[in-house]
């Protein structure tokens, strides 16, 4: 049976730090702003915010290119020993691709009760009948995730 991961509050707080940080990159492209990070053994391995924008293409949310990129510097594409952090809950495509990646633990930001799959409209991470299950720690550094996305969408109003 595989050890549940060792939770650093401290580390947990600097990489949503980045993933904010790359927030504010989307937002000031226009796009939703979501960034995530990939991290591995303390290194960050991956990076990436929305860009379903500017690629035109609606799959291309933080985590979805956050996880390629991981898989590619891993060379595998089974990123259990990884936690990606991501500044709002993920949604049903990335969730179900961190499962299928079997990512060892997600860290989010603010919670999403209308559309987040990590607890807030369900739970994909976690459901009994996948193969694997993330471990899931949410609220990290949350206000300043949910002040980010309300002044994004106050603005486009």
């Amino acid at each position: 049976m595989q050890e549940p991961p060792v939770i650093d509050l401290y580390s947990d707080d600097r990489f949503m730090q980045e993933a904010l940080r790359l927030a504010r990159k989307a937002a000031a492209q226009g796009e939703v702003p979501v960034g995530a990070v990939v991290v591995l053994e303390g290194e960050i391995i991956a990076r990436a915010w929305n860009q379903v924008e500017l690629l035109r293409d609606a799959t291309a949310h933080a985590e979805m290119l956050a996880i390629t990129q991981a898989q590619e510097a891993m060379g595998d594409r089974r990123l259990n020993p990884c936690t990606l952090y991501v500044t709002k809950e993920p949604c049903a495509m990335c969730a179900g691709a961190m499962v299928q990646a079997r990512v060892g633990r997600v860290v989010y930001g603010v919670r999403d009760p209308k559309a987040g799959a990590a607890g807030g409209a369900l739970n994909l991470l976690q459901h009994p009948g996948f193969n694997h299950r993330c471990e899931i720690t949410g609220g990290v550094r949350e206000q300043e995730a949910r002040d980010l996305l309300q002044e994004f969408f106050s603005r486009r109003r």
